[in-house]
């Protein structure tokens, strides 16, 4: 047997346990978060005050609660016809240029109304911030790293800097970086140890692969598209195989990974079978599935988004 057989046999030998199926994961989101209700393609929500009607393209069934209901939103996004995430508010009733929403005890995330449907925070991602807090709990004798790819307005590395850990932040918009830091702010964590890094996370993740640093958790949450600060495409399905295969380079002994992808017409399959390719060797615990809210309409789950999730 040769020595690149002796290598596969080995690494096959170590591949990650994976779960017997995917798993759905319902959620009702953070205490300050309510999912009202949902059907026809919308989704009626609450984020503290604040009650929204957005567009939900899953939401294929019929509502449960009646028009009075949804008439008590304070604002209705519709979706421009090019592109479904942008295009316009319309205010039916008085909305703060920004309020808090609270994701935790002691930390908070601002929420707006701008010219995309989001608002600042995906409710969705409290089991997998639940997921990440309890697995960096586990680091002992060295202060828990945590790396937060495409990290948005920081509700995951304000969470992880809370319980203690060191965290890299990146992301490729310094619009969204200025909104995390001062989520940080209002949080009350200033001087926490975070690392805000305005980079294209895939340029940024290579880099870090050289320098042989390595993260006791590291958290994936990629667009279909996009583009770095100087003018990098994104292509999910191009570019995240190379990322991923980066991303376990930097994986620390124990160590947690966690991939979201919110791409409609993918397979959380695909996403699982990535995972363990570039996990391969490493043994440990793989899960896959989708994060669906809950709590809105006679027990409907609204689908959000397609995960992985690996720990050793």
């Amino acid at each position: 047997m040769s020595k690149s057989d002796g290598q596969t046999a080995e690494r096959r030998a170590r591949a990650p346990q994976r779960a017997a199926g995917l798993e759905v994961i319902r959620t009702p989101g953070p205490e300050d978060y309510q999912l009202i209700d949902s059907g026809g393609g919308r989704k009626l929500e609450r984020f503290g005050k604040v009650v929204v009607d957005r567009p939900e393209p899953q939401a294929l069934w019929q509502r449960q609660k009646p028009a009075e209901v949804w008439k008590q939103a304070h604002a209705v996004f519709s979706a421009s016809a090019d592109d479904e995430e942008k295009g316009k508010w319309r205010f039916d009733k008085p909305v703060p240029e920004s309020w808090p929403v609270r994701v935790g005890s002691d930390v908070s995330v601002t929420c707006r109304l701008q010219g995309l449907w989001h608002v600042g925070l995906f409710p969705e991602q409290v089991p997998h911030w639940d997921w990440t807090l309890e697995r960096i709990g586990r680091v002992t004798g060295e202060r828990p790293r945590v790396l937060n790819l495409f990290a948005y307005t920081g509700a995951a590395s304000l969470l992880a800097a809370r319980a203690g850990a060191e965290v890299t932040h990146v992301d490729a918009s310094k619009k969204a970086i200025q909104w995390a830091k001062e989520n940080q702010v209002a949080s009350g964590l200033s001087d926490a140890p975070i690392r805000w890094i305005l980079d294209d996370a895939a340029k940024f993740v290579a880099r870090e692969v050289r320098r042989g640093r390595t993260y006791h958790a590291i958290l994936i949450d990629p667009p279909k598209f996009g583009r770095g600060p100087e003018g990098e495409v994104w292509d999910l399905f191009q570019g995240l195989p190379t990322l991923m295969q980066n991303a376990a380079q930097l994986l620390a002994d124990p160590s947690a990974l966690v991939l979201t992808v919110y791409a409609i017409r993918a397979s959380a399959l695909a996403f699982e079978q990535l995972a363990a390719d570039v996990l391969a060797g490493r043994g440990g615990q793989l899960s896959a599935g989708e994060l669906a809210l809950s709590g809105g309409g006679d027990g409907a789950a609204v689908p959000t988004s397609l995960f992985v999730r690996w720990t050793s």
